[in-house]
This record gives structure tokens, sequence and C-alpha cells, in this order.
């Protein structure tokens, strides 16, 4: 009884509309990369942004206007987190890490997530321009 694996694969477009060199089509982003694609979307969508759907997006741009306070880090955890558990249902996140720079221009997150039904953990950094 050899029973076969039930294998998802994920595909989104890739937004940056780069053709395929050998079918001319815009090229598909599959599996991590796909994933990793829509997280960072995800996390740099504001509310509105998206016509007809604008419940999709984050206060995260929002924080980066916030002071750099030790409080700052937990802030934008909290929203990362409760933006993925809302919206991207590909994803169980293991961790999130949020540091702000010495400087206060930048903030470097990296968040660290497992794909449904696989185990290997992955880690996406982003760094978020804190500019006016």
């Amino acid at each position: 009884n050899n029973m076969a694996k039930n294998i998802r694969v994920f595909s989104d477009l890739d937004l940056n509309f780069t053709l395929n060199p050998v079918t001319h089509d815009v090229t598909r982003r599959y599996d991590e990369d796909a994933v990793k694609a829509a997280l960072k979307n995800l996390i740099l969508t504001s509310n509105y942004e998206r016509p007809f759907h604008s419940e999709i997006g984050s206060p995260i741009k929002k924080l980066m206007f916030e002071p750099a306070t030790p409080m700052l880090g937990a802030m934008l955890k909290r929203a990362i987190k409760d933006l993925i558990d809302a919206y991207e249902p590909r994803v169980n996140v293991v961790d999130i890490n949020a540091v702000v720079d010495p400087d206060e221009s930048s903030i470097n997150v990296a968040i660290e997530f497992t794909i449904v039904n696989t185990t290997a953990p992955i880690t996406l950094e982003l760094t978020l321009e804190r500019t006016r």
C-alpha cells in the first residue's frame, strides 16, 4: 500500500513581471520564493492601498513613525504576527525579531516561519526604512 504524498506547490505571479526567457510568459514563483514575496508584499502594504481589498494591509508603515522605544519592537512583532495569522494561511510563524538600528533610521525584521505541511524553517529578513 504505497500512498502518494500530498505535496502542495504554491505559486504567485512575480510582481516584477520578469518574462520567462523561453516562453515569454510572466515568470511564476514557487514555494519558498512565492511565500516570501507574498509576506513581503503583505507587510509593506498599508490599508486601502489595494483596490477592492481595503481590509488587507498593515499598520506597520504607521508604526515606523513611532518613537524608537523598546515598545516599538514589541508593537511591530505583534502587528506582523496578527497580519500573517489573518491573511497568510500558508504560513506558521515560529518567531519574529524586530531590531531598531542604532541611528534609528531603519528597523531590521527577521520572520522565521514554516510553510504549512512542511517542517523546514525559513527566514525572511526585511529592512523597514523610517523615512518621513
